[in-house]
């Protein structure tokens, strides 16, 4: 009989899990927006990572696919339209935790052309999205049970810290960064001393290309400083890589990513989300990396993960790759040489929204450089803005009050930074992220010239804010 009670279940060993920053304000969004429209204002967006409406229209990338499923049915010499291909069988059957052969070929073909590296298609691990590569990563080292600790920025990306901050025997050492990246000193010291602690080291975790939340990317020197500490340390380097075809570096001075360094070191995690289409969660790990295990015996990194890649999703979905291969053959259904065409599209797009950013801080904040400082990304969505300290004038910290106050007065969404620090930065710097926040080019809800506007409003709306709420609008006037 069901009595109308609410069900309680006794579990002391579970703990409350923080609510990531991004999660908490899409949950407030809506009372902040009906407060903000309630004083008359427009809700700027400068805070979502989202992927932008107008290079996400799913029309043409339904075409194309429709286009390759006859480049299928035509190659396997199917002419009764009667007959089912062995293709579309396929897409809707089950497949072993790898998926169909086809998408990974192709996938190895172009992705290692782009990247200068020779990609072994019988490695490459499907994942949904770059977060499943996250999750497989961080269950393979905890499952044994022995205290583990991953090494990673401050700030880092909120999905890491909110997946590995589930383990109760798993711990975060990370590691301050300057202009270039991570800085190579602390970053042997992390490693030190989390083994000083009584911690098992697996590996490093970042997003060296577009670096969300930090909005820069990795020099090149700074990642041949980092690979080399990883091999003298003997950890392994987890590269998140979703920016790395939205590059707004020129095509010679774009820096390799980890993987084309090192193969063997380096565990990559590929999403189609910004390349492609958000929806379909389709990603792939790749790694050339061997692990000495029980026994002695040395064993392929791919043959463990994939093990635990068949406890999470056994079947993955054929379909979902089969369509994601789609992307990677041109409409005549020949393989792509590139996937930077694809990419173009897109970098129109979103080059067009980096440069109203960077253009509409300079002319709103640009005559204050001993106040204000933002990052200049070469990939990605983000800029970081930085209140700096004033000799003068209110001391901005940039914590939930303030971000609501930005929507309630002035209409304009932001992220906080402070979120994106592990907890022992902010051990190390109660401040930290407190002076920060990151600003999102990506998306507006409009598209065309639309776009243009509402983007070239929300940054001018932010800089005005920011001169009000550090007492600098009335002399700016």
């Amino acid at each position: 009989m069901n009595t109308g009670q609410r069900a309680t279940l006794d579990a002391p060993d579970l703990a409350t899990q923080p609510v990531s920053v991004t999660r908490k304000m899409a949950a407030a969004l809506p009372e902040l927006r009906r407060t903000a429209e309630a004083s008359g204002l427009t809700i700027h967006h400068l805070g979502a990572g989202y992927p932008n409406p107008e290079v996400t229209d799913p029309r043409g990338f339904l075409a194309g696919e429709a286009a390759f499923y006859e480049h299928l049915r035509a190659r396997e010499g199917v002419n009764d339209p009667d007959a089912l291909p062995e293709f579309l069988r396929e897409s809707y059957a089950y497949t072993d935790t790898l998926g169909p052969v086809g998408p990974r070929k192709s996938f190895a073909r172009v992705y290692g052309a782009d990247w200068d590296v020779e990609i072994d298609p019988a490695r490459l691990i499907p994942t949904v999205g770059a977060t499943g590569g996250i999750s497989l990563m961080c269950s393979l080292f905890e499952r044994p049970g022995r205290p583990v600790a991953y090494v990673t920025d401050a700030p880092t990306y909120a999905g890491f810290l909110a997946r590995a901050t589930l383990c109760r025997h798993a711990r975060i050492f990370s590691v301050d960064m300057d202009a270039e990246g991570p800085d190579p000193e602390r970053f042997r010291a992390a490693i030190a001393d989390a083994r000083a602690a009584g911690y098992f080291v697996p590996f490093y975790y970042t997003v060296p290309d577009g670096h969300n939340p930090a909005g820069f990317s990795f020099s090149a020197r700074r990642r041949e400083e980092i690979l080399e500490i990883a091999r003298d340390e003997g950890i392994l380097i987890v590269e998140d890589a979703p920016y790395v075809y939205i590059s707004y570096a020129d095509p010679g001075g774009r820096p390799k990513p980890f993987v084309s360094l090192d193969p063997a070191r380096t565990v990559h995690l590929f999403t189609g989300s910004k390349i492609g289409l958000p929806g379909p969660r389709v990603g792939f790990v790749y790694t050339e990396a061997e692990l000495e295990i029980e026994g002695g015996r040395r064993e392929p990194l791919t043959d463990l993960l994939l093990t635990e890649a068949s406890a999470d999703i056994l079947f993955h979905n054929p379909k979902a790759l089969r369509s994601f291969e789609s992307l990677l053959h041109e409409p005549s259904g020949t393989l792509r040489e590139s996937l930077w065409p694809v990419a173009d599209a897109k970098l129109a797009v979103y080059r067009e929204n980096r440069k109203i950013m960077l253009d509409g801080l300079e002319a709103g904040l640009g005559a204050w450089p001993d106040r204000f400082r933002w990052t200049v990304p070469e990939a990605g969505f983000f800029t970081v803005f930085r209140f700096l300290t004033p000799e003068l004038g209110p001391q901005i910290v940039t914590d939930d009050a303030f971000v609501e106050r930005l929507v309630a007065r002035y209409g304009v969404v932001v992220i906080p930074m402070y979120d994106f620090y592990p907890p022992d930065a902010r051990q190390r710097d109660p401040r930290a992220g407190l002076d920060e926040l990151r600003l999102s080019f990506c998306f507006t809800e409009r598209t065309g010239p639309a776009r243009v506007a509402d983007l070239t409003a929300a940054v001018a709306a932010f800089a005005y804010a920011v001169r009000t709420e550090s007492g600098l609008e009335a002399s700016a006037r």
